[in-house]
């Protein structure tokens, strides 16, 4: 799409919504002629959730997943198991273990995995508020890797086995039901929950 009718309402819209992730600008387009044919009432409603959440929704202060309330209702959940920690890439991949039904314990969100050639690496990851977190708590008694079955993934993994090696606490990964590239977040609740339940230890 040429910069120079960007200016239009109709290809502006198009070019906003193809920047978002797995969006391309045909996909776009029909999302950009859905919202036109829809009432003006829904097209204000869209974007006042929008800038509703973006404006009231923050990081956890202890899990670091998204939400409106700090801490997040996993957090704050009484009846969480408090030894378990499971350690994903993104808020999203919270979402996508909590469906899943076979986890009870806490959350540890990164923002993102190692990669080098991304510039991305240790300091640009909630990594030193892990470690932090596991220096407050002693009761916690196993490190759940869930990130996910990607190079940089599986790296991630074992520079977090290593880190946490010091402390004693068992550091394990989900099981292969996850295929090898698989994102948590395209994975089926039954998948997730098998390779929650057949998790395996991390060896560094």
């Amino acid at each position: 799409m040429q910069t120079a009718h960007k200016t239009d309402p109709v290809s502006k819209l198009i070019y906003e919504l193809s920047k978002l992730p797995g969006i391309g600008e045909k996909t776009a387009t029909r999302l950009a002629y859905f919202i036109l044919k829809q009432d003006e009432s829904y097209s204000r409603n869209l974007a006042e959730a929008l800038i509703n959440a973006k404006q009231k929704i923050i990081l956890c202060g202890q899990c670091f997943t998204f939400t409106d309330t700090d801490p997040c209702r996993i957090c704050e959940n009484p009846e969480r198991d408090r030894s378990s920690i499971c350690v994903v890439e993104r808020p999203s991949d919270v979402f996508s273990v909590e469906q899943s039904g076979a986890y009870k314990g806490t959350y540890h969100v990164l923002h993102g995995i190692l990669s080098p050639l991304d510039g991305i690496g240790p300091d640009e990851l909630k990594l030193r508020e892990l470690i932090s977190r596991l220096g407050q708590n002693s009761n916690v008694r196993e490190i759940i890797v869930a990130t996910n079955p990607s190079v940089e993934g599986e790296a991630t993994a074992l520079y977090i086995s290593r880190l946490i090696k010091p402390f004693g606490i068992k550091v394990t990964k989900l099981a292969h039901g996850i295929p090898v590239g698989g994102m948590l977040e395209y994975t089926d609740r039954q998948t997730i929950g098998k390779a929650m339940e057949n998790r395996m230890e991390l060896l560094s």
